[in-house]
């Protein structure tokens, strides 16, 4: 009941649509009960007492009845329907608006596709429990109120009869309906399951046909499909009981009804009229008990998946505008103090008492063997994540106490991993500032050496690139994140191996786009190809998540340590490689 009173919450605003519905309902409810009352006038008056002047009013009485009905049943399903659309587009928006607002550590615990079915099948279910169970809740109790008013009305002692039933056919729905809500929670978790699945094969179809795997993921999605498959005839098998089981204990009490009935028009205590005007009214009472019977059902199913994803918008969001000092513009140094971290309570360290210091202007790089931590040492600096001990400092300001969007501000990152979006190259571009205008986008352009395979592209700044930029060429999808990144203009620019994927060509052009990115910017970058950061500033060296060694390129080749190393283990196997090469010619 608490999931469902949150649930209709979000009714607050449509409350004077709710309203007229709940008009609508009660006439249509007053117009059903008006059909089993009328059933004892039209027998007696009409074909028993053969009454010439009930004949010509009670068929247009009939005619008006229904014609009341039909009216009010239309704008009824109208009204609820917008009602329950509305708050159905209303949850799925909050829904993705907080998703997009939830740590970076949230994503990484949880599955793309996981949280694509909380937005798509969950609020679907939750629809279900909104708008038909709160249509078939008021209008069908305003009905069974009516017609029991009627029944009791037409014979007190025999509607006492038929009242002892209800509650007996109501009591094994109630234990369906928990069953069912029950089977409705493992059916979303396995199409969770299923809609991770297709979200790894779609992504990653070109390793599935390299490694020739294709009949495996067909196995894999058979196994999930089958056990969603059982589930949700698991719960059509709960359903499909419902309706018999309710049956069978209503024939129980009509059974009764026509015994002691009957008996009575025999003795002459009843008219026919009146008993079948009562007989109209428990037949017709049929209808909405049962509806009220599957109601039950439906809203387990729709608290099931109110649980889900009630569970996503009970989660922490970042706290990007409450709280905190905004963040002057950068103009002194970036400063780790003694920073530990690790991902979740119980993991080990990532990284253990990392200090260091980046002045402004400076290209400080990250380099050592991989897994060591020099990428989360980056992305702790945007708050990506939030440090278990320890200070980052900014001009002196503790960025844990800063205004998450005013640090995001003055931050730009180019990773290896390009990340363009089924959008315009225009719309891309200008992804960080979407006011920019068209000269600084072509300026962004240039400055990444993108604008001259822009002019050749269809149209142009218009051109759409594809999911994930799959319509450009590896070179081509890095130059647009640096024009991106350019067009930003943020003062600190962290940049992860941008050329790690690329060809010879592709990363030569990629090396000068970045050098004009890299211009009077404070530069944090992620090294794997030593060689692209001889020019450093300084050059941090990380091992199990420590930083053992600092300086520049020659200092650290001078001391011999862990640095000199790495770097003779690329140079001598490159070295390698070519005299290999020239000897075999």
């Amino acid at each position: 009941m608490h999931i469902y009173h949150r649930l209709l919450e979000w009714v607050k605003p449509y409350w004077s649509r709710l309203l007229l519905a709940m008009v609508c309902m009660l006439m249509v409810a007053g117009a059903t009960s008006a059909t089993a009352y009328l059933v004892k006038p039209v027998l007696d008056k009409i074909f028993f007492e053969k009454n010439i002047r009930m004949l010509k009013i009670l068929p247009f009485v009939v005619l008006l009845v229904y014609a009341i009905k039909g009216i009010f049943g239309y704008f009824q399903t109208y009204l609820m329907n917008y009602v329950g659309q509305r708050i159905v587009a209303d949850l799925r928006e909050r829904l993705y608006a907080h998703m997009i607002d939830l740590p970076l550590s949230y994503f990484g615990r949880h599955h793309t596709g996981v949280l694509m079915s909380r937005i798509i099948n969950d609020v679907n279910l939750i629809q279900g429990a909104v708008s038909g169970a709160v249509t078939s809740l008021l209008c069908d109790s305003f009905t069974v109120l009516g017609l029991i008013g009627v029944v009791f009305y037409r014979d007190f002692k025999l509607a006492c009869i038929t009242m002892i039933v209800f509650p007996l056919a109501i009591m094994p729905v109630v234990k369906i309906g928990r069953k069912l809500r029950q089977i409705s929670t493992f059916s979303q978790e396995e199409m969770g399951d299923l809609s991770t699945l297709m979200h790894e094969t779609f992504g990653g179809a070109r390793i599935v046909k390299a490694f020739g795997m294709e009949e495996h993921e067909k196995g894999r999605f058979h196994s999930i499909n089958d056990r969603l498959f059982n589930w949700y005839m698991r719960a059509v098998s709960m359903r499909a009981i419902t309706s018999p089981l309710m049956e069978f204990l209503g024939s129980v009490g009509i059974a009764a009804v026509i015994w002691y009935g009957g008996y009575q028009v025999i003795k002459g205590t009843s008219t026919p009229g009146n008993f079948f005007s009562f007989m109209a009214g428990v037949l017709m009472l049929y209808r909405p008990v049962k509806s009220l019977s599957n109601v039950h059902n439906t809203v387990q199913q729709g608290v099931a998946a109110a649980i889900r994803v009630f569970e996503v918008l009970d989660t922490d969001k970042e706290p990007k505008e409450k709280g905190g000092i905004d963040l002057p513009p950068f103009s002194k140094q970036i400063v780790y103090q003694h920073v530990y971290f690790k991902y979740g309570d119980e993991g080990s360290w990532v990284l253990k008492d990392v200090n260091l210091e980046i002045k402004k202007g400076e290209k400080v790089a990250l380099v050592g063997p991989s897994g060591a931590g020099k990428t989360t040492i980056a992305n702790l600096l945007p708050r990506f994540y939030e440090l278990n001990k320890g200070k980052i400092l900014i001009d002196g300001h503790d960025i844990s106490q800063v205004n998450l969007n005013s640090l995001r501000k003055q931050i730009a990152i180019v990773s290896q991993d390009t990340i363009l979006f089924n959008d315009t190259i225009r719309n891309n571009i200008c992804y960080g500032r979407p006011e920019a205008t068209e000269e600084e986008i072509i300026a962004a352009a240039k400055a990444a050496y993108a604008y001259d395979f822009i002019q050749r592209m269809p149209q142009g700044l218009d051109t759409l690139v594809g999911e994930r930029g799959m319509k450009l060429s590896g070179g081509e999808q890095q130059r647009l994140c640096i024009a991106r990144a350019i067009l930003k203009n943020a003062p600190i620019l962290i940049l992860d191996e941008a050329t790690s994927f690329l060809d010879t060509e592709s990363e030569a052009i990629v090396q000068k786009a970045l050098e004009n990115l890299l211009k009077d910017r404070t530069a944090l970058i992620i090294a794997h190809r030593l060689s692209t950061i001889r020019k450093a500033d300084k050059i941090a060296v990380v091992s199990d998540g420590q930083i053992v060694e600092q300086g520049k390129h020659e200092e650290l080749l001078a001391k011999g340590g862990l640095y000199r190393r790495l770097y003779d283990m690329q140079f001598k196997d490159k070295d390698k490689v070519v005299y290999a090469f020239r000897q075999s010619r």
